[in-house]
């Protein structure tokens, strides 16, 4: 099976916690030795970039290194924006890598499962996120509140995005150096590959696969991981 080099960007200022969410311990452990083991401990990782700030949630660590949890892992510099992250990492992964997943850090419980059925997507069609349908009623209207509403946007063919997004690296490459629009404006990872003309399909994603934002978010992390 293919290799896979996962990156994670974890520069984000974790403004709606309150505090660093990466450092947030879940049932004793940070948030982003969680996510990190997710994806050591499966066969498919090959290696695992964390993209970060100067004071990261792994700047204390010796020469900046990864070693104490684990050798697949790297800390590499991070960026202004998400994108710029995911950018910087990117680049430092070795070409003969042909397959790069990005995932959100504050994505802890991440399972086999799902990684296994992205992976399996996108090297059957070259790029490929997981997504659940959108059950809320979603309205168009032009911000701040309140304001008019415009519209009422049908919900059916309405995907709400998770990670992994897994893609082959010289596509990602190639779709950020000629990304039309700036790169603070790019929300989704696997967006570069849409504004390339590339090709990209979801598949079922998981409910556990909350993302860590708020405190409240934390505490539903750690009732799942009861279940």
């Amino acid at each position: 099976m293919s290799s896979l080099t996962v990156i994670l960007p974890a520069a984000g200022k974790s403004t709606r916690f309150g505090s660093d969410k990466l450092r947030a311990t879940l049932r004793g452990t940070p948030v982003i030795i969680h996510t990190v083991l997710s994806f050591v401990r499966h066969p498919s990782v090959g290696s695992v970039l964390v993209a970060q700030g100067v004071d990261g949630p792994f700047a204390s660590l010796p020469d900046g290194s990864f070693e104490p949890v684990h050798a697949k892992v790297q800390v590499v510099p991070g960026g202004a924006t998400r994108a710029h992250s995911v950018l910087s990492a990117l680049r430092l992964v070795p070409p003969d890598v042909e397959w790069v997943a990005i995932h959100d850090a504050a994505r802890p419980l991440v399972s086999a499962d799902l990684i296994d059925r992205v992976f399996t997507a996108a090297r059957e069609h070259g790029a490929a996120a997981p997504a659940l349908p959108v059950h809320l009623t979603i309205k168009q209207a032009t911000g701040p509140l309140p304001a008019r509403v415009e519209r009422t946007v049908p919900r059916q063919q309405l995907w709400a995005m998770q990670t992994p997004q897994i893609c082959r690296r010289a596509a990602l490459l190639a779709a950020f150096e000629r990304c039309p629009i700036p790169l603070e404006q790019v929300t989704d990872d696997v967006q570069l590959i849409e504004l390339a003309g590339g090709t990209v399909y979801l598949v079922p994603g998981e409910d556990r696969n909350l993302k860590i934002t708020t405190a409240m978010d934390l505490k539903v992390a750690e009732m799942l991981m009861d279940e």
